[in-house]
Formats: structure tokens, sequence, C-alpha cells
């Protein structure tokens, strides 16, 4: 099965897959800062700061942000629409940004989407589930042409007759291809020659919640296993964590 994720990114670096492998570690002030451009009448509490193989697929009231040299990451649920196109201005260019791409994947549907905006402008969009298209928008882009083409067939299991009106391919791995394509690395492992493993590349997690509201479990939840070392405990510090 895929990797969820719901994710989105504001670049302007050439080259963001060298970005990840150079400046792994997030900046903790401007992910603070945009987290509350993005959620400015919300509380928001700083979590405990995790890899981003395990934190782009997020629950409701989390956020995790990486801010990188000319690279911004975003992991949130309310980015699973199934129509990227309707996704507000202040979430597809908050940081007036060169470019956005979205990713999006639910393996217990077998949903998936992507999208990519050029100074605000959406280019390209893509939803579906392996038998329903929620939208298809812009050219399809070169690197599609294998999927389009029947290159990365659905696998059904002997018992199971493929439906007539199914894609020929997974959109769970179309979007993965974006991603990869894009940014350089897949949510789905194994890591692949030439591309980076996004368990090395570090965000910050937020929870995000109203005045009155009472806020997401996972304040309550204790943080278990070791210490962590390197980029968190220099994130945890800027925070004010401390170590138990």
């Amino acid at each position: 099965m895929g990797a969820k994720a719901s994710t989105i990114w504001y670049v302007d670096a050439p080259d963001p897959m060298a970005v990840l492998r150079d400046h792994p570690e997030p900046d903790a002030d401007a992910a603070h800062a945009l987290v509350g451009k993005l959620y400015p009448e919300m509380i928001i509490t700083p979590l405990e700061p995790g890899p981003l193989a395990t934190s782009a697929g997020v629950p409701h009231g989390v956020v995790y942000v990486g801010s990188y040299p000319g690279l911004t990451v975003v992991c949130g649920s309310n980015l699973t629409v199934h129509e990227p196109s309707k996704l507000d201005e202040s979430w597809t260019r908050p940081l007036a940004s060169e470019r956005t791409y979205l990713m999006c994947t639910e393996p217990d549907t077998a949903w998936a989407s992507f999208a990519y905006w050029e100074r605000g402008a959406l280019r390209r969009s893509f939803s579906a589930t392996p038998v329903h298209i929620y939208e298809d928008f812009g050219l399809p882009l070169v690197w599609e042409r294998g999927f389009w083409a029947g290159e990365h067939p659905l696998a059904y299991p002997a018992e199971v007759l493929p439906d007539p009106q199914s894609l020929p391919f997974h959109p769970g791995e179309f979007a993965e291809a974006a991603n990869a394509e894009w940014l350089g690395f897949r949510y789905t492992g194994p890591v692949r020659d030439g591309e980076i493993d996004p368990a090395t590349v570090g965000v910050c997690g937020f929870a995000v919640y109203k005045e009155g509201e009472p806020p997401p479990a996972v304040l309550s939840a204790k943080p278990d296993g070791a210490p962590r070392v390197g980029f968190f405990r220099r994130i945890r510090q800027w925070f004010g964590f401390g170590f138990d």
C-alpha cells in the first residue's frame, strides 16, 4: 500500500532536490511564521518535530511545515480536496513563490491528486480514483506520457475483473511520479536511485485549533522512545522544548 500524504510546496529554488539533500534541517522560526499566516485566527501550539516521511499524512488539527532555502512545504489535512483548482490563493501562493506543487494521496480509497501553479496561475491538475476522474485540468506534462500510454498498468488480483472504465494507471503512483519529477523523491518506498529519502528531511509540527474548541488529541499524547538528536534537538531548543 502507498503512503498517505497531503502536501503543498512553495518553490523558488531551481533545484529543490539539491536543497532538501544539502539543507534537510528546517527553519523553525520561518515555519512558525507561515503557520500564523495560514491560520490567522487559530491557536497554534508547537509539537514534536518529525521526518517528512511520516509527517506528510496528518490528522485534522495538526500541520507540519518545513522551511528551507528557497523551498517550503506544508502538510495539512485541508489540502485533500477533490478539485485542486478550488484551493484558495491564500494557500496556493502565500509566499509569492514562483511555483507551487500540490500532491495528495489516500491509499484507503485509492484516490490521489496533484497540481502545479506558476506564479499563482494553475497550469495542471489531476484528481482521481482508478475509476473516476474528479478533475483533469491543463495539458498533460511530458513525464505523464508513459502513464497514459499504459506503461504503468494497474495490477489486479487474479479473481478480480478490471472495471472497463479504469484508468491505465493507479492514481497514487501517478501522483508520486509527479512529486518525484518536481521535488526529487516519493513518499512510498523504497528509495529509488537518484532520489532522496524523505525520512532524512525534517519538518516542524504544530497543533492548530479555534479558541473554545478542545485541543487536538495529539497535545495530550506523551512522546515515547529515545530522545531524538540532530535537527530534532535543535528545533526543540528553539521552541523551548526540553528532554525527559
